[in-house]
């Protein structure tokens, strides 16, 4: 691992729970392998191109790492549904992560419609440097999930086959389809793949209790969450 800066970012409103304020590590490197990636994510740390981060909040301790169990996992009512609407459906190819044309309009049309839905910030449409630096620019090989219905590129995903387990880094689709749950099913699709290699979890980054679009994690059960000793604790079952 060589790091080029490690740094603690200043407070600023919180992008999860707004009443809060939230500071973040970083830690930016030029070189990274699988393995100790999978130690900092074991520590609570995500990543997002070449930048590492956790939460350094000094009143909140809300973001909690979770981890589902990829074995045990059994689909509760909700999440059978999506799979029946989706099951034979929605084509997946996995391959290299890749900028084209289709990947960028739907990658811009989804941050449009959280804009309005959301008051997520304002995204700059056809950004091609943006979008390679978040997902192409990787310190080591990354998977790119494409979802298809039918010819059309309906959701893409950006996953990290790690030892020990499988990390959802980003994930995104078409808003016209948003009654499919394509998002319960791109993390049905993979502790399926999980299961079936024998990888014992799946990562899904932070559960945020009281942050509506964070709560749908805890869902995927049996799950565990990252503690504030730094043990991983069974939380929903």
């Amino acid at each position: 691992m060589e790091t080029l800066v490690r740094y603690i970012a200043a407070p600023s409103r919180c992008g999860y729970l707004p009443e809060q304020s939230w500071r973040l590590e970083y830690e930016h490197v030029a070189a990274l392998s699988p393995q100790e990636y999978m130690q900092r994510l074991l520590e609570g740390w995500r990543r997002f191109g070449t930048a590492l981060f956790r939460p350094r909040c000094q009143a909140c301790t809300a973001c909690r790492s979770l981890r589902v169990h990829a074995d045990r996992f059994r689909p509760d009512r909700s999440q059978r549904r999506c799979r029946r609407a989706n099951d034979k459906q929605i084509e997946l190819r996995i391959g290299s992560p890749s900028v084209t044309p289709a990947k960028l309009a739907l990658y811009d049309r989804y941050h449009a419609y959280q804009a309005d839905t959301k008051a997520w910030p304002v995204h700059e449409v056809g950004d091609v440097a943006g979008y390679a630096n978040s997902f192409l620019d990787n310190p080591f090989p990354t998977q790119e999930w494409c979802y298809y219905l039918g010819q059309r590129l309906v959701a893409v995903g950006y996953v990290d086959d790690l030892p020990g387990g499988l990390s959802a880094i980003y994930f995104f689709h078409d808003p016209d389809e948003r009654r499919r749950g394509l998002g319960t099913w791109n993390v049905l699709c993979l502790l399926e793949q999980a299961a079936a290699r024998g990888i014992p979890f799946v990562y899904l980054g932070y559960y945020v209790a009281n942050c509506p679009s964070m709560m749908y994690k805890s869902r995927f059960t049996p799950n565990q969450i990252l503690g504030l000793d730094g043990r991983w604790h069974e939380f929903r079952n």
